[in-house]
């Protein structure tokens, strides 16, 4: 059997044959290369070994520096935001401080207000309650002197509302007569123009446009004389609210011309 680990003609034994043949040339011809790769290699080793620690050295030193000089600016940044921090925190201090004093001052100030405004509403008050006696005895005096004129007018304004409903009926009969509707209408007019309180309520004029354009008439079958006529309940409720207004001047001129003789 061959031995793997001696094989022929490839190991250094200079005398393996007695001849001194082939083999031992060979043997150191191979010898050299061998000797030579090894010793490039062992020197490209060596070189290659000192090439990386130099590699690894310069990283190592620029992995440093560049780990300093983030540590350097990260420093710097902090440093810096907590100054910004700092004066915010002052100018927010400041702020707060002013914002209460602020508000302290707005708080005083409507307090201060609330009270003006109660004492201004009870001298208010008082004097009212001064003036309220006099005025209203006043008030209650001028009423008394208006009431004859206000149950005449009132009287009044009920006899022409039965007088304008009765006319307005004969207008619209088919039956009745129309000399008696103008013989209405005459004595109306006639008491207008004479009557002082229709006078002063310019009564004479309104008649005039209610003979002259109210032609309203309710239906053929209808009983009602307030279904008759339109225009002249308009005049009516014109005429009582007219001696309503009439009583409220009268009674504000009294007043003022009162308050102006005790002044």
């Amino acid at each position: 059997m061959n031995n793997l680990n001696d094989p022929p003609n490839w190991n250094i034994q200079p005398n393996s044959r007695a001849d001194g043949g082939d083999g031992s040339r060979w043997n150191y011809a191979l010898l050299v290369p061998m000797l030579g790769l090894a010793a490039f290699r062992w020197i490209w080793s060596r070189e290659s070994q000192k090439e990386v620690e130099r590699e690894r050295d310069a990283c190592r030193q620029s992995t440093v520096a560049f780990q300093r000089d983030l540590e350097a600016k990260y420093g710097a940044a902090l440093s810096e935001s907590r100054r910004a921090l700092a004066q915010l925190s002052l100018e927010l201090e400041k702020e707060q401080n002013r914002t209460a004093s602020y508000r302290e001052a707005l708080i005083s100030q409507g307090r201060k207000l609330v009270e003006e405004k109660k004492l201004l509403e009870q001298e208010r008050a008082r004097v009212l309650r001064e003036k309220r006696q006099p005025l209203r005895s006043a008030y209650l005096r001028c009423l008394g002197r208006e009431e004859d004129w206000q149950r005449r007018a009132r009287r009044l304004l009920g006899e022409f509302e039965e007088a304008l409903a009765e006319r307005q009926s004969i207008f619209c009969s088919r039956l009745l007569p129309r000399s008696k509707r103008l013989e209405i209408e005459k004595d109306l007019l006639v008491r207008a123009s004479t009557d002082p309180v229709a006078a002063e309520l310019e009564m004479a004029a309104g008649l005039t446009d209610i003979f002259k354009h109210d032609t309203h008439c309710g239906d053929v079958w209808n009983t009602d004389r307030r279904q008759n006529g339109r225009l002249l309940w308009v005049y009516l409720k014109y005429w009582e609210l007219m001696v309503e207004l009439k009583k409220f001047k009268s009674v504000e001129r009294a007043l003022l011309g009162e308050q102006g003789g005790a002044e």
